[in-house]
């Protein structure tokens, strides 16, 4: 040893300069990332916990929770849970729909969508209640004189049925007697021709009746839902 550098450390010994050191630092802090790279830790678990694990839950079909670090295959669809290492729940996803529920959320939606234009409808097309109990008057006014006119022509077609009928009577084969003669082709005709309108109306007079009603609650629903929307009570 040198007289001259008497107490001098061994250059193996000396302490690094400031600056080495902190990039002797950030080199350790590379490899430590690196490593836990390789070592399979989850992507997710840096950035939802910081320091620690992110695992997935999910149920079997026995009804039994599992945890793991991915979802199995065969569980892909359903209902999952991501919890961090402490157990907390950060985030969860939905399980993969069926065609069926899919179709009834299609449907709440168009119902919805129904729902609000109906609201703007009412909005854009009435100014008071007034105007709407009137319209709801001129049509089942309307109706209701298509119930009479059908009902009348449903009696007149009833009392000449009545009439085809009594004459019938003297006639093969409502007539007992061996020396009735045969029905006329157009007594047949007739009775067959005035049954089949008889039946026509009465259909026509139901489906009337049945539009009268729903006509009438439907304006019924428009005014509690106008007032609603007005805030008139």
């Amino acid at each position: 040893m040198d007289p001259g550098k008497r107490g001098a450390l061994p250059s193996q010994w000396r302490p690094l300069p400031l600056k080495d050191m902190r990039l002797k630092n950030v080199a350790w802090i590379l490899c430590a990332v690196a490593l836990l790279a390789l070592s399979g830790f989850p992507a997710a678990a840096a950035t939802s916990t910081g320091n620690g694990r992110t695992l997935y839950k999910w149920v079997d079909e026995h009804g039994v929770t599992h945890y793991g670090d991915r979802i199995p295959p065969e569980y892909a669809s359903q209902e999952q849970h991501i919890i961090n290492s402490q157990g907390v729940e950060i985030n969860r996803l939905d399980a993969q729909k069926t065609p069926e529920q899919l179709a009834a959320d299609d449907q709440k939606k168009l119902e919805a969508q129904q729902s609000q234009n109906r609201d703007h409808n009412l909005l854009s097309t009435y100014a008071s209640v007034q105007e709407i109990e009137r319209l709801r008057d001129q049509r089942v006014t309307l109706v209701t004189d298509q119930i009479k006119v059908t009902s009348s022509f449903l009696d007149s077609l009833n009392g000449k049925l009545k009439k085809l009928r009594v004459m019938s009577m003297h006639f093969k084969p409502y007539n007992s007697d061996p020396n009735a003669p045969a029905m006329p082709d157009q007594l047949a005709e007739d009775l067959v021709r005035v049954g089949n309108d008889i039946h026509t109306q009465e259909q026509n007079l139901r489906e009337k009746g049945s539009e009268e009603t729903t006509m009438r609650k439907q304006f019924e629903n428009d005014i509690a839902r106008f007032k609603e929307l007005k805030g008139i009570h």
